[in-house]
């Protein structure tokens, strides 16, 4: 039997082994070098190439897809990169709607030179200025007011020259005409005077039926005399509509000249201001000429007529050095994405005009760039599609589903298309970027660029320098004056620590910001501004107390023995396994006794986890794999024939994970050896069928889990945790644990297969297999071996003799 302490010695690891050595002279380049607050990426290059390639690439269908978890710094990373990129990009031009004065439910859409479409809806305003001023002023012109009484006094002549002809016929047969408020009536005379109604009635019959038939032969010359009323007074009023169009165009035309000059080399300009004349003479008619003095609406309601009428509507503006917009649309509603029309209520109906259309997401990128949140875009009704369209056709429309409207039966506009030229970069998860390929097939057409973003970034010169530069550029955003060089390299070990690698930072940098907002405070409350590593401890343990209700609780039922777990001692068929339990956005690790009895029969090892439905399916995995490893290892020359349970003690929850399985086999081994295991070692790994130990995760807290139990009931020097050789890269432990290691009260060992920690665990050798297929004499693998033989020949009736 080997010397126990040789033994151990040979699996231990040091204590510097347990940590990150940092390089602390990068770190402190990085924290004095000026350029570092700069850094974008932090490592990435591959995401980096993509992006840069994706941005460049103009041709249609090369939009990017941005691959990676939330909170690993995708949008920020991405934005900010954009941004510098497109910095010396041209803006793109303004889109302006216009009235159709021909169709007004389908607008014109203009396409201008960046700010050229303030510069115009101010022209139109200044225009709308000159018509108020111009008019109903013009209107009041002496040379216009002679020119339509002359028309009035054409119309009053002709009647006047039709009523005298009837009068005098009527004088000279005794009849007296009077025109009393447009009405004409006729009076008999009789001896020189006309006579009144009294005075009638005593004439005798034959001279009052005389006057009769001759006042109805006058109402008839009367009538067919004013005959023709009608037809002078259309004229006398389609000739004053003439002179008022012709006042109209003459105080027009100059100023409309004037914008005609501006705009002469802009066809669309001078397109919209040829059709804005005539109908813009027709309202200065209708609204200034033709109301009374009375009737006519003050200035602000004339203005406001003009307006609805004529100004643009700047749908999109740029300035010349706003440079290529970068827009994100957290809420990418088909409104919110395609733009949407307004609608108000004019006298209990519902209205809306051209000025009534508002700009969406893919409007203001339009130009550059758009970034989307695909989960959300997918989520919302008619988007994915109506984007896909958009992005294939070139062409934005705005075509409102009648169900995001909410009415059924309202006019609404048709406005026209705008030329559409964006980069979309939609953000998601690996999960749904393989789900799009599999299940549509014009995403691979539309989204050709691929940026894939690591979970983890390799620690390296830059990666080191861009790290450091990124907090730096947080902590001036949050008001500190700076950061010790103590504290900085606590950060970059926390970013180790989260990456569970001694060379690799974690790329969810958002909880590296998250700490230093905490550590923040704390600082605050010592009135610093200069972040030092007592606030970063003090922010961490702040943070493990916080959220540390559930593992507290666990580790008193240990203490109180509630839950029984032992840390000294030896006993068979029981080993101490090592789990992690994820409760929230905390991780922790917890002893878990794991048990094992081994009988003689024939049902094969059975996992009483995978029994009653708590095992799940890798945990299941890593049981049945232990049967493997028995016949391969063991049973060369007989049938393997064994009954035997496992069990993972007082856990009442869903199982998930094979890094117990080694635990479990160790525990079976010693069940069926009778060879006792020692109860000072706790242990964590996955096996294979040929007994090498694989890596698992969240070891650190593993170990740190067993630890705190040690701790709380003393340590004495032979407690540790054994753990897969291949994860000993992954090791970045708290400080506690590795201080209790550099005094020799606790340890830690790596094992590279099964034997290796049976020995440890065991304290005995294992066994080589010799050259004759026999493993040494008192060897736990020649009591393994011992004991499966007889039990086959039990079981299948043989002799054991």
């Amino acid at each position: 039997m080997t010397d126990l302490s040789v033994l151990r010695a040979k699996y231990a690891l040091s204590p510097a082994a347990l940590t990150p050595s940092l390089n602390r002279r990068q770190i402190n380049q990085a924290l004095k070098d000026e350029e570092a607050v700069n850094a974008t990426f932090i490592g990435q290059e591959r995401a980096r190439e993509a992006l840069s390639f994706g941005l460049g690439v103009r041709n249609r269908g090369y939009n990017l897809y941005v691959m990676g978890e939330p909170a690993t710094g995708r949008f920020s990373l991405v934005k900010d990169y954009i941004e510098r990129q497109v910095a010396s990009l041209p803006s793109p031009e303004d889109w302006v709607y216009l009235n159709n004065f021909d169709e007004e439910r389908e607008p014109f859409v203009l396409r201008m030179a960046p700010g050229e479409g303030k510069d115009l809806v101010k022209d139109i305003n200044g225009l709308i200025d000159d018509l108020l001023d111009t008019f109903p002023a013009a209107f009041d012109n002496p040379g216009y007011q002679r020119q339509k009484s002359a028309i009035s006094r054409e119309f009053e002549r002709r009647y006047d020259e039709a009523i005298d002809a009837v009068e005098r016929y009527a004088q000279a047969h005794d009849v007296a005409l009077y025109d009393e408020s447009n009405a004409i009536t006729f009076a008999p005379i009789v001896n020189g005077k006309p006579v009144t109604d009294e005075e009638f009635a005593v004439l005798d019959d034959d001279k009052r039926q005389y006057f009769y038939d001759l006042i109805a032969e006058l109402e008839n010359r009367l009538s067919e005399s004013l005959l023709g009323l009608p037809v002078w007074k259309r004229e006398s009023s389609e000739r004053i509509r003439q002179l008022n169009k012709k006042t109209a165009e003459q105080g027009i035309r100059p100023l409309l000249k004037v914008l005609e000059h501006k705009y002469a080399g802009h066809l669309g300009v001078l397109k919209t201001l040829r059709r804005m004349r005539s109908h813009l003479v027709d309202t200065i008619v209708s609204l200034l000429a033709e109301e009374s003095k009375e009737d006519k609406p003050d200035e602000l309601d004339r203005r406001l007529y003009l307006e609805e009428l004529y100004l643009p509507n700047v749908l999109v503006g740029h300035q010349l050095q706003d440079g290529a917009p970068v827009v994100y649309e957290p809420n990418p509603t088909y409104q919110n994405l395609f733009g949407k029309i307004e609608y108000t209520n004019l006298h209990g109906s519902v209205y809306t005009n051209y000025r009534m259309i508002r700009a969406g997401a893919l409007h203001r990128a339009n130009g550059g760039y758009l970034l989307l949140d695909v989960d959300q875009v997918i989520e919302q009704p008619f988007v994915w599609d109506a984007l896909k369209l958009a992005i294939k056709s070139g062409s934005l429309k705005m075509d409102l589903p009648q169900q995001d409207v909410g009415m059924v039966n309202a006019i609404t506009l048709n406005p026209q298309p705008v030329d559409l030229d964006v980069k979309v970069i939609l953000l998601g998860s690996r999960d749904l970027y393989y789900t799009l390929q599999d299940y549509d097939d014009e995403f691979d057409e539309l989204f050709r660029v691929l940026v894939d973003f690591d979970y983890e970034i390799p620690v390296t010169r830059q990666s080191t320098f861009d790290f450091t530069g990124k907090v730096r550029h947080h902590l001036s955003e949050c008001g500190l004056s700076g950061i010790s060089s103590k504290a900085m390299q606590r950060l970059v070990e926390y970013s180790l620590r989260m990456a569970e690698h001694q060379q690799k930072f974690s790329a969810h940098f958002a909880e590296v910001i998250e700490l230093i907002n905490e550590a923040r405070y704390f600082a605050a409350q010592q009135q610093s501004t200069h972040l030092e590593l007592e606030h970063i401890e003090i922010a961490l343990s702040a943070k493990k107390r916080r959220t540390g209700r559930v593992s507290h609780a666990l580790l008193n039922d240990i203490k109180e023995g509630h839950v029984l777990i032992a840390t000294e001692g030896k006993s068979v068929g029981t080993v101490n396994g090592l789990t992690v339990l994820e409760v929230g956005g905390t991780a922790f690790g917890t002893p878990a006794r794991i048990t094992s009895t081994v009988y003689a029969g024939a049902n094969g090892v059975v996992d009483i986890e995978r029994e009653v439905e708590l095992g799940q399916p890798i945990h299941s995995k890593g049981v049945m794999l232990l049967t493997g490893y028995l016949g391969n290892k063991y049973a060369q020359h007989f049938p393997l024939t064994l009954s035997a349970n496992i069990a993972l003690e007082q856990s009442y929850g869903h199982i998930d994970g094979d890094s117990a399985s080694l635990a479990e086999l160790i525990a079976l081994i010693s069940a069926l050896t009778e060879i006792p295991a020692t109860q000072s070692l706790a242990v964590t790994g996955s096996i294979n069928q040929y007994g090498e130990v694989q890596a698992v995760g969240g070891v650190n807290e593993k170990i740190e889990g067993f630890f705190d139990l040690c701790q709380h009931r003393g340590l004495t020097g032979n407690q540790g945790v054994i753990i897969p050789k291949s994860n000993a890269i992954n090791l970045v432990l708290d400080k506690a644990v590795i201080d209790a290691v550099k005094k020799e009260l606790f340890h830690i060992y790596t094992a590279e297969t099964v034997d290796d920690a049976i020995s440890l665990l065991m304290e005995k050798e294992a066994g080589n297999m010799t050259s004759r297929g026999r493993y040494p004499k008192n060897s736990v693998n020649y009591h393994a071996v011992n004991r499966l033989y007889n039990i086959a020949l039990i079981v299948n009736g043989g002799d054991d003799e």
